[in-house]
């Protein structure tokens, strides 16, 4: 694991601390920040980052808080964010 990977990965923990904690500005400053580690080194973001990161405004996605998930009968879930974003995942 280099260490770029290493940061994403501490970043993503943080985020989900701060976010679980209600303090979103600070969530969403370090998706940010774990996003331009990732460009900057050329590493993909590990799919469960992915997965709870808004792409529109870089909230962290806690269900129930600050995102709706919804399950389709075409075999998608479906997140929603507080700002209007929409995520569809097949499973």
């Amino acid at each position: 694991m280099s260490i770029a990977e290493e940061r994403i990965d501490r970043l993503h923990h943080l985020a989900r601390e701060a976010a679980s904690d209600r303090d979103h500005d600070l969530a969403r400053e370090y998706v940010r920040l774990a996003r331009r580690v990732a460009e900057r080194n050329r590493c993909g973001l590990p799919k469960e980052f992915r997965r709870f990161t808004c792409d529109e405004c870089d909230a962290y996605l806690i269900p129930g808080v600050n995102a709706r998930v919804r399950t389709q009968s075409g075999g998608h879930v479906v997140v929603r964010c507080d700002c209007g974003a929409t995520k569809r995942y097949p499973y």
